[in-house]
């Protein structure tokens, strides 16, 4: 029984490190100030890239490009949470599912 139950949690285990190298592949974007600046994250919430429209590199837009920089960074992590929870809510109803519970 235990080693039937291990076996199923070892598996459970294992699909949620697929789940996790899938979400790395994932590319989740957020923007701030109409495009004027963008973030890429994976699914993983790793910044992959940031762009910055040039008509914000000026010293007196610095605290605007500061302000939507943070604004474009907590958009493309809120979405790449989203896509998480729903990938390992995916995952979790599958194993509970497998473990007979």
């Amino acid at each position: 029984m235990f080693g039937d139950l291990f076996g199923k949690l070892q598996e459970a285990q294992q699909k949620m490190q697929e789940g996790k190298q899938k979400l790395g592949a994932v590319i989740i974007d957020g923007d701030a100030g109409n495009g004027l600046v963008k973030v890429s994250v994976t699914g993983n919430r790793e910044v992959k890239t940031i762009s910055i429209d040039n008509q914000l590199m000026t010293p007196d837009r610095k605290e605007e490009l500061e302000d939507l920089l943070i604004t474009a960074l907590n958009r493309a992590l809120k979405n790449a949470e989203e896509a998480y929870e729903d990938e390992m809510k995916g995952l979790a109803g599958g194993m509970l599912g497998g473990l007979g519970l």
